[in-house]
């Protein structure tokens, strides 16, 4: 069966590259893929694939029926964009100003549309039932996954997997962890309330930049001296805005920034602390707060069964020529909702672009992938698919 389908796949590899390029040069930005999902949708209906859309949002799930008793198997691929201007010189360069597919989902989309039409060509001899999963809106919380999960696409799934096309890393690498892999991914903004005044009166004033700047380096303590050394955690201020007059104290002053952690208990009593180190901070300014901590993601934790077993199957992709165990990410992920609902695992595919020592990180505007990265990441969400039933 795996030969039948890798062989199926080897053929539509040059149509994989061709949807991966189309998308990458029409992207959409999250909760707007109005003319993503219509592709999406249109190329399962060609096909007679059963299919929905507008699951949660912008989403479209798929469906085939194996001719045989089995689990149902989720797959999943998100298909937004990001709000950069595309800066590659390649004939498939983004044509819309300021959006590009700057992550790798363009390819994720291509790879399981292209999945599903070969095992949907094998129908006759699968086992079970097989969910194509194409998630709106990972790129910018609340996210894609949630509002689908709301409005039933794990309905019956017993497990799901997904993949990452991983630039950083070469092809045909597989990376795989059990437990976390990707860190819960919180936003704040803190916003200080001073008392402005002229440059040259320092003393009739509570300086709002002095406050936010002292405020900085005090967060940063929270992760240096409260948490323990063996828990990873982050706490990044990434905006700082007080704009005035060159002779003008400011009142007011913003920061915003990212929290990451991989425990819940860690998650809290950061929030918790720096509500404490702002107070604390402000108190001796004389100055006010607002503080706003956003809960985005929660961590990826992948199901040590479902690991495992991804492990052993990437093992059985030709193209595959190293496995390893990767360090946990501090990126965010919303795959992290379906892992809490139903067993998984979530890995990254290498997909370091040819004849470049360093890959354009992802979420740049000079990122791209090598195709043939799609090919093995289809080779190996379809195995672990296949394979699924005869490990039970």
């Amino acid at each position: 069966m795996l030969n039948k389908l890798f062989t199926k796949l080897d053929g539509y590899y040059e149509e994989m590259v061709s949807i991966r390029r189309y998308l990458h040069q029409h992207p959409e930005l999250s909760f707007k893929e109005y003319q993503t999902a219509k592709l999406i949708q249109s190329f399962y209906e060609e096909l007679n694939i059963e299919v929905k859309g507008n699951v949660g949002g912008n989403g479209v799930v798929a469906k085939i029926y194996g001719k045989k008793p089995g689990k149902t198997v989720a797959l999943r691929a998100d298909f937004d964009a990001l709000p950069i201007q595309d800066e590659k010189e390649v004939p498939y360069k983004s044509l819309v100003p300021g959006v590009m597919h700057a992550c790798g989902h363009d390819g994720h989309t291509a790879t399981l549309l292209i999945l599903a039409k070969a095992l949907n060509e094998l129908k006759e001899d699968l086992e079970g039932n097989y969910v194509f999963f194409h998630q709106h809106a990972e790129e910018y919380a609340p996210g894609g996954a949630l509002s689908m999960i709301e409005d039933g696409c794990l309905d019956g799934v017993d497990v799901i997997f997904g993949t990452h096309l991983w630039a950083s890393e070469p092809t045909g690498t597989i990376q795989y962890r059990t437990g976390p892999i990707m860190a819960a991914a919180d936003r704040f903004e803190i916003e200080i309330q001073g008392q402005g005044g002229h440059g040259a009166q320092p003393h009739k004033t509570k300086d709002a930049i002095i406050t936010a700047s002292q405020l900085v380096l005090n967060l940063q303590q929270i992760v240096s001296r409260k948490v323990n050394p063996v828990d990873s955690a982050v706490v990044t201020v990434g905006s700082f805005t007080a704009q005035n007059a060159f002779n003008v104290i400011a009142d007011k002053a913003k920061l915003v920034g990212t929290v990451r952690t991989f425990k819940e208990d860690l998650r809290d009593f950061i929030e918790e602390e720096m509500e404490r180190v702002i107070q604390g901070t402000c108190h001796m300014a004389s100055s006010s707060y607002e503080f706003n901590f956003v809960r985005g993601y929660p961590a990826v934790v992948n199901h040590e069964t479902e690991t495992e077993f991804l492990k052993l199957c990437a093992e059985s992709v030709p193209e595959v020529q190293y496995i390893e165990e990767t360090e946990p990410q501090m990126g965010g992920e919303d795959f992290a909702y379906y892992l809490q609902k139903v067993p998984g695992t979530f890995f990254y595919t290498g997909a370091k672009p040819l004849g470049v020592d360093t890959a354009a990180p992802h979420h740049h505007p000079k990122f791209d992938i090598n195709e043939k990265a799609m090919l093995i990441a289809a080779k190996t969400l379809g195995t672990a698919a296949i394979q699924i039933h005869i490990s039970e």
